[in-house]
C-alpha cells in the first residue's frame, strides 16, 4: 500500500484502525453512526477510508470529531451523537442510498420478555443475530418478587380472566418446579454414571436432559431474556412491524428498543414513527387484518396430521440440479443446457452430482449453490417447544398458524416411565380449560397461557442445500430429541421422491440416544483441558 500520509496523520489516525500500512483492515473506537456515515461517504468518493475520515471528519471543526471519540461525559456524548447524526443526514440527502444503514448497528438486550415476544423479535431473516436464554441449560423454578416469572397482559389482567390466567400460569410453573428434582434423580438411576465421564460433563449433560424433559410445562408467557445485534435497516423494519402488532407487549418493546437506539443510532431508526413508519405500519395491519377477515370461512380446526408432511415439491428437481451445476463451466445459455442434461442417462447424471458434491469430510462442507435450484415444502405440526428450536433457521421461507390447544400435546416418554405423567397432564388439561376460555374473547392474548408441549402447524419452503443443511445440523446426536424426528422425517420424505440428490447427505443421523448431550460434554472437557495445557494452568 502506498503511504499517503504523514507520520503525524498517522499517529492521529492510528486508533481507528487496526493497522495503517494493508488494504484489510478493521475500522474501530468510533460511534456505529460514525461508521454508517463513513461508509457512505467513502462508496461515493475516489479516496481512501483513511483519508475520508481525516479530511471529512477529523479536519472539520463543525463536525466536533474531538467530541464524538473522545469523551464519556454524558452531556457531551449526546451532542457528538447529534452531530454525527446531522452529518449521516446529510450524506443521506445528498446521496439517497438507504443501504447505507446496513453499515451501522448495536447491541441490544431484551430482559423479562415472554417466550411469544421472542419469536416475533426473532422471525427476520437477514440483518439481525439473535441469541435467547435456553430453556435446555436453564431452570425455569425460580420466584422473583412477584412469584414465577410470567408475562401479565395488561388486556388479560383489566379482563374477568385475570384470576384464571394468574391461577393457571402458577399451576403450571408449580408442576414444572416440583419436577426439577424427580426428573434430575430419574435420569441419574436410568443412566449412571461411568468413570469414563468427567463429573462436570455428567452433571452438565444430566441437567440439559432435565431441562429437556420439562420444558413442555412452561408457558409461552414465560419471561426471558436475549441479546440481539443487528443493523439499522434492518432494525428499522422489524421495529415498525413490530408497532403492527396486535398484542400490547409487543408495541410496547418496540417502543422501548426505538428509544434505546436512538440514543445510539438515531438516524437508523428515525423513520419507525416518522410519516413514513406510520405509513407503513398502518399498511401492514390494514393487510393483517384484510387477510384475516378473508380467511374467516376456513377457520374450522383440523388435526391428526402426521408430524412431517411434503406437501410440495420441485418434479424437475434433478435437471435443474445439474443445469446449474455445468452452467458457470460451459458457454451455453441455461435453456439449451438443460435439454442437453434432459437427455442423459441416469448414470451420466448421478457423476456429475457425485464430481460437485465432491468428497464431504464433515456436514460443515455444504454442497453449492446449486442445490438452492430445487425447493420443498414441508406442513408440520408438532410441539411449540420444537418450533422453536427450529424457527432460528433462516435461509427458508416458514409461516406458523397462531399458538392454540387445538392440535393436542406432546407427553415426553421419561414422564410417563418415571411415574409423572399424571401431573403433567393434569396441568395440561388446566392449561387448555383456560385457554378455552380466554381464547372466545382474546384469542391472541390466550397464547400466553399455552405450554410448550402443545402443538403448532407451521410450514417450511426450502431449497435442496438448506434441506442438507438444517437435517444434518439438526439430527445431531446433541439435538432436542423432538426436532432431531423432525429434521429425520423432513429427510427421509426428501428422499423417497429424490433419492439421487439426498445421497449426499452422509452426516444425517437416524439413531436415537439416551442422554443426547453427553459426547458434546466430552468434547467441552476436551477443549478445556486443551486450552489450560496452551496458556499453563492445569
Amino acid at each position: 500500500m502506498q503511504q499517503e500520509f504523514t507520520q503525524e496523520e498517522t499517529e492521529v489516525l492510528r486508533p481507528f484502525f487496526s493497522n495503517m500500512d494493508k488494504d484489510i483492515f478493521v475500522i474501530k473506537n468510533l460511534p456505529e453512526v460514525v461508521k454508517g456515515a463513513l461508509f457512505s461517504r467513502y462508496s461515493r468518493t475516489s479516496k481512501s477510508v483513511r483519508r475520508v475520515l481525516l479530511d471529512e471528519f477529523i479536519k472539520k471543526p463543525e463536525m466536533g470529531f474531538s467530541q464524538i471519540v473522545g469523551s464519556f461525559d454524558a452531556g457531551i456524548q449526546a451532542d457528538a451523537i447529534r452531530r454525527a447524526e446531522e452529518f449521516y443526514d446529510r450524506v443521506l440527502v445528498d446521496y439517497g442510498d438507504d443501504s447505507v444503514a446496513e453499515l451501522g448497528g448495536a447491541h441490544i438486550a431484551c430482559e423479562n420478555v415472554s417466550i411469544i415476544a421472542t419469536k416475533i423479535l426473532e422471525d427476520s431473516r437477514i440483518g439481525l443475530s439473535p441469541l435467547e436464554k435456553s430453556t435446555r441449560y436453564v431452570f425455569f423454578d425460580q420466584k422473583g418478587e412477584e412469584g414465577y416469572k410470567f408475562h401479565k397482559e395488561p388486556t388479560l389482567m383489566g379482563s374477568q380472566f385475570a384470576d384464571e390466567y394468574i391461577r393457571t400460569m402458577n399451576t403450571l410453573f408449580d408442576t414444572y418446579a416440583k419436577m426439577v428434582e424427580p426428573v434430575k434423580k430419574f435420569v441419574v438411576e436410568r443412566f449412571p454414571k461411568t468413570d469414563d465421564i468427567s463429573d462436570r460433563a455428567y452433571q452438565s449433560t444430566v441437567r440439559a436432559k432435565a431441562c429437556d424433559i420439562i420444558r413442555g410445562l412452561l408457558p409461552a408467557g414465560t419471561l426471558t431474556n436475549m441479546g440481539i445485534y443487528g443493523n439499522g435497516r434492518a432494525f428499522e423494519y422489524l421495529l415498525i412491524k413490530m408497532r403492527a402488532n396486535g398484542l400490547a407487549e409487543i408495541r410496547n418493546i418496540s417502543d422501548a428498543m426505538t428509544s434505546e437506539l436512538s440514543a445510539v443510532i438515531p438516524s437508523f431508526v428515525k423513520r419507525v414513527s416518522d410519516r413514513h413508519g406510520d405509513a407503513y405500519r398502518d399498511y401492514i395491519a390494514k393487510s393483517h387484518g384484510d387477510t384475516k377477515r378473508a380467511a374467516s370461512r376456513f377457520l374450522s380446526a383440523e388435526t391428526g396430521q402426521d408430524l412431517v408432511a411434503l406437501v410440495d415439491y420441485d418434479r424437475d428437481a434433478e435437471n435443474k440440479i445439474i443445469s446449474s451445476i455445468l452452467y458457470p463451466h460451459v458457454q451455453l445459455p441455461e435453456s439449451r443446457l438443460r435439454e442437453l442434461v434432459s437427455g442423459l442417462t441416469d448414470a451420466d447424471k448421478q457423476n456429475i452430482l457425485r464430481a460437485y458434491v465432491s468428497e464431504r469430510a464433515n456436514r460443515r462442507h455444504r454442497p453449492g449453490r446449486a442445490f438452492e435450484n430445487a425447493y420443498y415444502k414441508f406442513d408440520i405440526v408438532g410441539n411449540y417447544g420444537m418450533f422453536r428450536d427450529l424457527h432460528r433457521h433462516r435461509t427458508l421461507t416458514q409461516e406458523r398458524q397462531m399458538l392454540t390447544t387445538n392440535h393436542g400435546f406432546d407427553t415426553p416418554k421419561e414422564l410417563i416411565e418415571a411415574g409423572l405423567e399424571t401431573d403433567f397432564k393434569d396441568a395440561m388439561h388446566a392449561a387448555k380449560d383456560a385457554f378455552n376460555h380466554i381464547s372466545a374473547k382474546f384469542p391472541a392474548e390466550a397464547q400466553y397461557v399455552v405450554p410448550l408441549a402443545y402443538r403448532i402447524r407451521w410450514y417450511f419452503l426450502m431449497n435442496l442445500r438448506e434441506v442438507y443443511h438444517l437435517c444434518e445440523l439438526r439430527s445431531g446426536r446433541q439435538g432436542h430429541p423432538d426436532y432431531r424426528l423432525v429434521a429425520q422425517k423432513m429427510f427421509g420424505e426428501v428422499r423417497k421422491v429424490h433419492p439421487n440428490l439426498v445421497a449426499f447427505a452422509y452426516f444425517l443421523d437416524n439413531n436415537t440416544y439416551g442422554l443426547e448431550r453427553l459426547e458434546a460434554e466430552k468434547r467441552i472437557d476436551k477443549k478445556i483441558e486443551d486450552i489450560g495445557k496452551r496458556y499453563g494452568k492445569t
